[in-house]
């Protein structure tokens, strides 16, 4: 399926924006180069999560373990174009999935574990899946159970199969193993086409689904490679869930360029996370601001750890503190790459290469993209940004004046999925995706760089995680007690931002915490989305026009 005007493919392929190769390329090239190599391996407390041992596979394992999923798809009734639907954690078989949908022409759409029937049903609805891939249990969650009922309720009428235990839905053993004899067809893909959709949380209620085309991810993952300076056979260790441009362009694409190991890890736990760091020798990985602040305050936890091999880790989803940087550089010679993205395709990326100084490459970004500056790398020849004054409309060209950082590109999306509305509000008139983030230009380095400023969209994110204000607003001024209710962030030192819902009572009623928490599990949403406080206040902060004040919410949330 290709949603990218012919007209955007043939100009980007022509100036060697975008190849032409797909994903299952990649992996071909890896099997036939490097076979018998160390491909892929499990989180190493699998058992833990699913019952199971951890697996440890080669690329020729890989690349056998990849037609055998392919086969069982084919024969649930997959074929291309069709969306499977997957719901996984990070497995070993999450990047199977991603890897056989790929061969046989199919569109991947990975959601997160914390989604529950509220968020599955708006995705489901939205994209029609041939088929949903899960886990029967994991967390306390019966996965199994919760898409049984869906498909009782109408929502899901398609097959479900699940990795382990397959008590209520056929598992992935049995299907692989009743499609032995399937016959997987050449779909002759070519680059454009949808590899994936993946879903993002704005200030809208619903889910947004992002597609990207196999040439999209190539290109973020070769933007990684290089800005890691990553190499052939590189390690990697991958914390990120499967299910955004961070695992898949951030993690899963680089390995394959550099047909290196990719070792899984989930759901975050410190120890497990140094440990396999420590064993599995990685090269490259990932890391939110706060764990790496809190270990250089508890620098016991790094007793025998050996950072010698390791080319960078990254970090970001919050403003880097620069003595963080600065300190991993001095004391452990690792340098800290400052990542800012969005699944839409937004991506500036502060590397130790073009910023030298870790103080500064903790605090401002490159200005790709504009005309007159150059970077000693490839791929910000790729990606176009400006930053635009949301009073005027007019391009900010100097600095300390604060705008809407726009970009454009190689790695921007097409679109959203099935939604010509909000697609069209996100792109300007130039083309142009609108972030919604606020940056200026530093007066450093003879304006040379962006510097953050803050966020123009009124999302949460909690441990770089996107949570919708207004989902929650609906949903809590459905209860009896609440006659309106808005939700802000306030700052936590470990997930960067918590949920604070601030609501105005019905005469004579009253509610707290708890009983609101209660509530809103009833509706059965994701947990990560639940208040973590509550403020009662007589109204709420508006403007002249009756719009809710964002900011000023922020605000309240933030007291103690």
């Amino acid at each position: 399926m290709q949603i990218t005007p012919q007209a955007r493919l043939d100009e980007y392929r022509s100036r060697g924006w975008w190849g032409k190769r797909t994903i299952d390329d990649l992996l071909k090239e890896a099997v036939s180069s490097c076979g018998d190599q160390l491909a892929l391996v499990d989180p190493s407390n699998r058992v833990l999560l699913l019952g199971d041992e951890p697996q440890r596979l080669t690329f020729h394992e890989v690349d056998q373990s990849v037609d055998a999923m392919a086969k069982a798809f084919v024969s649930a009734g997959v074929g291309r174009d069709d969306v499977v639907l997957t719901q996984l954690p990070n497995i070993v078989e999450g990047v199977l999935a991603f890897l056989a949908c790929a061969r046989i022409g199919a569109i991947l759409s990975p959601v997160a574990m914390a989604f529950r029937k509220h968020e599955l049903t708006s995705v489901i609805k939205q994209l029609e899946p041939s088929l949903v891939l899960t886990v029967r249990d994991f967390h306390g969650c019966d996965h199994a159970k919760q898409m049984k009922e869906l498909s009782d309720q109408g929502v899901y009428d398609g097959p479900v199969i699940c990795v382990g235990e397959g008590e209520i839905f056929q598992s992935l053993e049995s299907a692989q193993s009743a499609a032995v004899n399937v016959q997987l067809a050449d779909p002759e893909l070519h680059s454009g086409e949808v590899a994936t959709i993946c879903w993002t949380s704005g200030t809208e209620a619903d889910p947004k689904g992002v597609p990207r085309h196999h040439a999209h991810w190539v290109f973020n993952g070769e933007c990684m490679v290089e800005a890691a300076m990553l190499g052939e056979g590189d390690r990697i260790l991958n914390p990120f869930p499967l299910i955004n441009i961070a695992a898949f362009g951030g993690m899963v694409v680089p390995w394959l360029l550099c047909r290196g190991c990719l070792v899984q890890h989930h759901p975050f736990d410190l120890a497990i996370f140094l440990q396999q760091f420590q064993a599995e020798g990685i090269n490259y990985t990932v890391a939110p601001p706060a764990i790496l602040t809190m270990l250089l305050k508890k620098p016991e936890l790094l007793n025998g750890i050996d950072f010698g091999q390791v080319k960078c880790i990254a970090s970001g989803s919050a403003p880097l503190p620069p003595f963080m940087v600065k300190a991993w550089q001095e004391q452990y010679s690792v340098s800290i790459m400052n990542v800012f993205g969005s699944n839409e395709g937004c991506s500036l990326i502060s590397t130790p290469v073009v910023v030298g100084d870790p103080e500064m490459r903790a605090a401002l970004f490159p200005r790709f993209g504009v005309p007159g500056l150059e970077w000693e790398m490839d791929f910000p020849k790729r990606i176009r940004t400006r930053l635009v004054d949301l009073e005027t409309g007019e391009d900010i060209s100097g600095p300390g004046m604060p705008g809407e950082l726009r970009i454009d590109g190689a790695m921007v999306f097409d679109g959203y999925w099935n939604n010509a509305e909000l697609t069209a509000q996100a792109f300007d008139d130039q083309g142009y995706f609108k972030t919604g983030d606020l940056f200026e230009i530093s007066t450093a380095e003879g304006g040379r760089f962006y510097q953050f400023v803050g966020r123009s969209k009124e999302i949460i994110i909690r441990g770089g995680v996107n949570i919708s204000p207004a989902e929650l607003d609906s949903l809590i001024e459905s209860h009896p007690a609440v006659k309106e209710a808005a939700c802000a962030a306030y700052p936590d030192d470990r997930l960067g931002e918590r949920v604070c819902a601030v609501v105005v009572t019905q005469p004579d009623a009253d509610i707290d915490l708890e009983i609101l928490v209660d509530f809103l599990k009833s509706k059965e949403i994701s947990v990560y989305k639940l208040p973590e406080k509550l403020i009662v206040v007589p109204s709420l902060p508006r403007n002249p026009l009756g719009k809710v004040l964002r900011r000023d919410l922020s605000e309240i949330a933030s007291r103690d």
